[in-house]
């Protein structure tokens, strides 16, 4: 099996602090699975929202397939999140506390070639914690260039 790409939304670590994550499966069409093996795709904008007790996926960019003329994708449609129920009721109660969001942090392929998306649920970072994220990197980096 070929190599296929992992993509990973770099900016919500910096963002968010995350509080309990999922693995969740994704609902997509032909041209878009095609589209993702490329690695077509954008998820730093994206977030996660509830449609009548479903997960959906929102603003998550997927590129259009060269190759699919009319059967062609919507690029940032809304896509279903595949969780089992019980993980679906629990995120459903945690939502409802003030402040918290489900994030995208990961897109890759599992072992059997199934589109899986690491989802976490996520509260946004104050200022001065990103500053002591910041702080925190630059003092381990130093340290590492001294060795």
């Amino acid at each position: 099996m070929a190599l296929t790409p992992e993509i990973k939304n770099r900016k919500a670590s910096f963002e968010y602090s995350f509080i309990q994550n999922y693995t969740a499966g994704l609902v997509l069409t032909g041209t878009e699975i095609k589209s993702v093996r490329l690695g077509k795709v954008n998820i730093a904008e994206a977030y996660a929202v509830f449609v009548k007790e479903e997960l959906y996926i929102r603003n998550m960019d997927i590129g259009l397939y060269d190759q699919g003329s009319y059967n062609n994708h919507e690029p940032r449609r809304d896509r279903k999140l595949l969780l089992q129920h019980k993980e679906l009721k629990k995120l459903l109660s945690k939502l409802k506390d003030k402040g918290l969001t489900i994030v995208p942090i990961k897109l890759f392929f599992n072992e059997k070639g199934y589109a899986k998306l690491d989802i976490a649920l996520a509260k946004g970072k104050k200022l001065y914690d990103k500053r002591e994220d910041v702080k925190k990197r630059d003092i381990t980096r130093e340290m590492a260039r001294e060795q």
